[in-house]
């Protein structure tokens, strides 16, 4: 017999509505976390307000802050990490359209919401939880650059081309970061350009 929580309600399964409100408390988190000022002090309450939802439903999702900062974090990152791989994979065959899509398609992402070029960026977010997701986040774009270039190239991996991966990611995330703050004041299209032949550039030395 179907407890009272997993019973339909409005042509929804119990499954859905759980679903759907961790979904609810994902997006209120992206908006603390990602807003301009960034939320130092995220809270279990100040999460629920936003997401329009009684504190008992973040227990059924999350067992703690930390856990939605975490989930947060890598919706976007998997949002960004499988766009861009698709940007990719349908791009032209030559070299410097498949970096181009790769680039382009990473600043539309943080142009239509600045909020995850935020999260994932800004050094205003001093949480030990989103450090370690950021590193983690690194490894992974530094890993689809090595398997990517490895594939088009017909290299071996090697820690030379490790170092190359991690030193195009580090250095598009800070110029992505210096874009979102107003430091760089290059219009979109001028800053994909750039950063297409800057990448370009390095990709030599991994040859």
């Amino acid at each position: 017999m179907a407890i009272a929580s997993d019973r339909v309600y409005g042509g929804q399964e119990g499954d859905q509505r759980r679903s759907d409100r961790r979904s609810q408390l994902i997006e209120a988190g992206l908006d603390l976390l990602g807003s301009a000022d960034g939320d130092h002090a995220l809270t279990v309450r100040g999460v629920c307000k936003q997401a329009g939802l009684a504190t008992r439903y973040f227990y059924e999702s999350f067992p703690d802050r930390d856990a939605l900062t975490v989930a947060v974090y890598d919706h976007v990152v998997e949002r960004i990490a499988t766009s861009t791989l698709d940007a990719v994979t349908h791009a032209g065959p030559g070299e410097r359209e498949i970096v181009r899509a790769g680039v382009r398609n990473i600043v539309r992402e943080v142009a239509e919401d600045p909020r995850h070029g935020r999260l994932m960026f800004s050094v205003a977010q001093s949480s030990a939880v989103l450090a370690q997701r950021r590193l983690d986040s690194s490894r992974l774009f530094a890993g689809l650059v090595t398997k990517q270039t490895v594939g088009y190239y017909e290299v071996a991996e090697s820690p030379r081309l490790d170092l190359a991966a991690h030193f195009m990611v580090g250095g598009l995330a800070q110029t992505l970061t210096a874009w979102l703050n107003g430091t760089v004041t290059l219009p979109e299209e001028e800053l994909v350009d750039t950063c297409t032949e800057l990448l370009l550039s390095m990709a030599i030395h991994t040859r």
